[in-house]
């Protein structure tokens, strides 16, 4: 008796939720995440691979090692750079680590 009663009553009370409002917070903070995060990695990355293809013999570079130095060459994957006042101290880093110029 009391069974029926209860299900009589959800059945009565109960709205249906809209299925976009349940989603909504969640697309919220993807759009959130998307402007604040992904846009400007995303931006960063094109400007560094802009930088890389741009390279030119005689611009200094700084590489994610730390090095410093001049570009002596610039071959398809890697480049050669002069480390130092030795002429002759020179070495080759893929393109990948370098990352960015110096002035």
């Amino acid at each position: 008796m009391f069974k029926k009663s209860a299900y009589a009553a959800q059945a009565s009370g109960a709205s249906e939720v809209n299925p976009f409002l349940s989603f909504a917070p969640l697309l919220f903070i993807f759009v959130i995440f998307y402007f604040l995060i992904i846009r400007p990695q995303q931006k960063r990355q094109k400007a560094l691979q802009k930088m890389i293809d741009d390279l030119k013999k005689g611009d200094r570079v700084a590489t994610s090692g730390g090095l410093i130095g001049t570009v002596m060459s610039i071959q398809n994957d890697y480049v050669v750079i002069k480390v130092g006042d030795n002429e002759n101290f020179k070495i080759e880093i893929l393109k990948n680590a370098i990352t960015g110029l110096r002035e």
